[in-house]
């Protein structure tokens, strides 16, 4: 197919909101301190908290209100956010900030020690079986900060930014060497370095997988945050096992401590029937216990309302955030043992 054809059908998928995005994705555990928050929130404020961390704070990423099917541990932790805060700063002074920014009674931090998966496709998990897996393991990925020369932190603002649909043209690096200062030769050379120490993701169109497009199609129409609570030193085993699934998108080690029932390994699925989702899940339970993974708890976390947009990770965005804020910037740094203060 001709380039200009491509060209020409990402930008009217974009337009029509079939494509969400189109960027180069950053590995961003690796240049941010972030986690999973879940946030108690009374329910008369709930939607203004949920506006708030979607449309104020650029720091939270993925936005969802979330249910259990019944009354369980963790239950009335309706808000779910993905929160980081650039190198430097602190992420749980920042999460406090926000619940009393938004009326939160009590939230929930639980960073990520590994990461496990396969990738993301949503509309190829279509028609799975449930229990489909690969063959191999999926590989354990470490969270370590990596720190950032101002020239670096420089060419990943231009290359981390989405393209508008007029953006994206044949050599669409050559505006962003120009915005970073810098000949296209030197802004590949930076880009590259940057890609070997491993914070350069894919470059990716994104599609939107929640809300209905210009087709009044949807890509999936639940999405399932499983916990399973596994015997300490099984969370990189259990993490692997889980993360083969063909069905999931995401798998991690986190601690969801007695809040949620002392979890430990977390994965997300998405499905068009909410049956199908539960079996999956139940295959996935059948297979954790064939490997000799047995877990003292376990549930899902169903999403509702969402909202996906990219954390900022930029140090001077975040001291541009706080004097907007009327907060002084020195008051929201690390301290030493924190994750966001690099070593």
């Amino acid at each position: 197919m001709p380039v200009e054809s491509v060209i020409e059908r990402i930008v009217t998928m974009l337009e029509a909101g079939t494509i969400r995005r189109v960027r180069q994705t950053l590995l961003s555990t690796s240049l941010a301190a972030g986690a999973l928050c879940a946030w108690e929130v009374p329910l008369e404020k709930l939607d203004a908290a949920f506006e708030y961390m979607f449309r104020e704070d650029p720091f939270s990423g993925h936005v969802v209100i979330r249910t259990t099917d019944a009354v369980t541990a963790g239950s009335s932790y309706r808000l779910w956010t993905t929160l980081k805060v650039p190198q430097g700063f602190s992420l749980r002074k920042h999460a406090r900030w926000l619940a009393n920014r938004v009326g939160a009674t009590r939230f929930r931090l639980m960073p990520a020690k590994m990461l496990f998966t396969l990738g993301v496709g949503h509309v190829r998990r279509r028609g799975l079986e449930p229990g489909a897996r690969a063959e191999q393991y999926a590989e354990p990925l470490d969270t370590t900060l990596v720190e950032l020369s101002d020239l670096e932190w420089r060419v990943l603002v231009a290359l981390k930014r989405e393209f508008a649909p007029n953006e994206i043209v044949r050599g669409l690096w050559e505006a962003r060497a120009r915005e970073a200062g810098l000949d296209l030769a030197a802004f590949g050379d930076v880009a590259r370095s940057l890609q070997e120490r491993g914070v350069i993701g894919r470059f990716s169109t994104f599609l939107e997988h929640v809300k209905a497009t210009a087709g009044q199609e949807r890509v999936t129409r639940y999405n399932a945050l499983f916990h399973w609570a596994v015997p300490s030193g099984s969370e990189i085993a259990a993490g692997r096992e889980v993360g083969r699934h063909y069905v999931i998108t995401h798998a991690y080690w986190r601690e969801g401590g007695p809040e949620f029932h002392d979890v430990n390994v977390m994965a997300v699925a998405h499905g068009m029937e909410k049956p199908v989702v539960l079996a999956h899940k139940a295959a996935i339970d059948e297979h954790l216990r064939e490997a000799g993974l047995e877990f003292a708890y376990t549930n899902v976390f169903w999403g509702g309302r969402s909202e996906i947009k990219p954390s900022e990770i930029v140090p001077d965005a975040y001291r541009a955030f706080c004097l907007a804020n009327g907060i002084d910037p020195e008051t929201m740094l690390a301290d030493a043992e924190e994750e966001g203060k690099p070593a």
